[in-house]
């Protein structure tokens, strides 16, 4: 914890990472060593962790192709521009074949709005979520 010269308030990200595992700080690819440890990140930067990370051969659906560009514009703010064009197709294609994903894209497209990439990120999260259960319901159904 620091305070600037304007007198904020600034407090560090403190992250516990598994032995292998991966991060992203903004827009670099982290691979912890063998044991545990304790970073602390004390500006503000793009950090994505393992978990949160979709690759290129993961995002296999409408909604992961969705989810991946969002990633791409919150670690990547250089490319927010052509990615957000990318967004939008996509964002096109998935209501018009989904229109019931609307309360999640507009929930997006808010976030988005206010320059909140990692909240956009988290429902990004729960728009795959809702497309898993409708691909499994239309498979259910086949």
């Amino acid at each position: 914890m620091r305070i600037t010269a304007n007198r904020e308030l600034i407090v560090a990200l403190r992250l516990v990472l598994k032995p292998h595992e991966r991060l992203i700080v903004g827009g670099a690819v982290l691979r912890n060593g063998n044991a545990r440890a304790e970073l602390m990140i004390e500006n503000t930067v793009p950090v994505l962790r393992e978990r949160d990370i979709l690759s290129p051969s993961t995002a296999t659906t409408p909604c992961g192709m969705i989810y991946l560009t969002l990633q791409l514009m919150y670690v990547e703010p250089q490319s927010r521009d052509r990615q957000r064009e990318t967004y939008d197709t996509l964002v096109r294609d998935v209501l018009t074949a989904a229109p019931s994903t609307g309360d999640l894209i507009n929930r997006i497209n808010a976030e988005l709005t206010a320059g909140r990439y990692y909240h956009a990120l988290k429902i990004a999260r729960e728009l795959l979520t809702y497309e898993h259960s409708l691909l499994a319901h239309a498979h259910d159904r086949s």
